[in-house]
């Protein structure tokens, strides 16, 4: 599997991640022999050992920045810390989505144990209903929505739609069993349809402002000729 590049310098790497890929394998992870990981891929076209900055969950596509050396990381990070840099989601989710909504639940942390303070920025962008049955209705009604958010919990993103009604089409642990099936059923698409889209920043070392974007993966492309929907 190739990975491609977005942007390079001499302190990071921006890079496109796939669908189904982990950034890195946990300590001991029993699927290291399974299956390569972002880094590792990533390796085999650089010869600079990379340090994530910040994370994707295995079934989110899309920009993630690597740091060059351990020493760059904690000044990336804080961009991060200081909401100093504009990410931009795209999703597809079950339903008609609210032209314009700040979705404020709290979610829980990494520990999973204490819920902690979430915003997420949901524009809807286009929207479709589609004559082909989705128990318990006849028709099926979808959106494609615009993602900011303005902290980084764990499936925030994933959790916040759900937490509306309108959960992110392909997601096997937050969304709507019927309609992920009807996807894989009629359009041959199984993958999440949450995708990170954009970053946008002032480089710390440069002081250069620096926007990235990624293209759509594949089964994007898939949906968008049979909605005749376009970003």
């Amino acid at each position: 599997m190739e990975i491609r590049i977005i942007y390079e310098d001499d302190h990071v790497i921006c890079a496109q991640k796939p669908n189904n890929v982990v950034v890195h394998h946990a300590f001991h992870s029993r699927n290291v022999s399974d299956e390569a990981s972002l880094l590792q891929l990533l390796q085999q076209h650089t010869d600079d050992k990379l340090y994530p900055i910040h994370r994707l969950d295995r079934k989110t596509s899309g920009l993630i920045l690597l740091a060059k050396d351990t020493s760059f990381v904690s000044d990336f990070q804080q961009l991060f810390t200081n909401n100093l840099i504009k990410k931009i989601y795209y999703g597809v989710v079950r339903g008609h989505a609210p032209e314009k909504l700040i979705i404020d639940s709290p979610v829980k942390g990494r520990d999973a144990n204490a819920y902690k303070d979430a915003e997420t920025l949901l524009e809807t962008v286009q929207k479709i209903t589609l004559d082909i049955p989705v128990k318990p209705y006849e028709t099926s009604r979808y959106s494609l929505v615009r993602l900011t958010p303005a902290t980084g919990r764990l499936h925030q993103l994933r959790i916040h739609t759900n937490k509306i009604s309108h959960p992110l089409i392909g997601d096997p642990k937050y969304g709507d069993k019927n309609h992920n099936i009807m996807f894989k059923e009629q359009f041959h698409c199984e993958s999440l349809f949450l995708h990170a889209h954009s970053l946008s920043f002032i480089h710390p070392y440069t002081d250069k402002k620096i926007t990235l974007t990624a293209h759509l993966p594949n089964h994007w492309q898939t949906i968008f000729d049979r909605f005749g929907w376009e970003v």
